[in-house]
């Protein structure tokens, strides 16, 4: 695991493991993410819409979800997997900031769509996940 991904992990109020350790990754979601790491990750990602939109509910209700102790698995498992696609972003153009321009510009290898608008889905945040691998490894598209 990378510096930044534990300073990223730590900053959220997760496990340092929970992205590089898929038995960590699973206990994490079986235990549910707490209210916590949702309001932290608003905050790091700058964007309260993507969020609300992820977990199904409205931006006056997303409070709600701040002082829950633990989420649903459901809920900790779009969480964390949108959290662990950030992560990669971020890893693969070297910066946050970056990460999160791309994430809200429409990109030609996926149909034009801009990835944030992708990852209400577990397959639209695999397909950005792929895209991202294909760009880390020089395969443009």
């Amino acid at each position: 695991m990378s510096a930044s991904q534990h300073k990223l992990l730590s900053e959220l109020g997760l496990n340092p493991d929970s992205l590089s350790d898929k038995i960590e990754y699973i206990r994490s979601v079986r235990k549910g993410l707490s209210g916590v790491v949702v309001k932290n990750t608003v905050k790091l990602l700058e964007n309260r819409e993507l969020i609300v939109r992820i977990l199904g509910t409205t931006s006056s209700n997303l409070n709600r979800y701040y002082r829950l102790k633990n989420m649903s698995r459901t809920d900790s498992e779009e969480m964390l997997d949108t959290i662990r696609v950030y992560d990669k972003a971020a890893r693969v153009f070297g910066s946050m900031e970056q990460a999160k321009e791309w994430i809200k510009s429409p990109i030609p290898a996926l149909s034009g769509e801009k990835p944030e608008d992708l990852f209400d889905t577990f397959e639209g945040r695999k397909w950005v996940a792929q895209v991202l691998g294909k760009i880390e490894y020089g395969e443009f598209v």
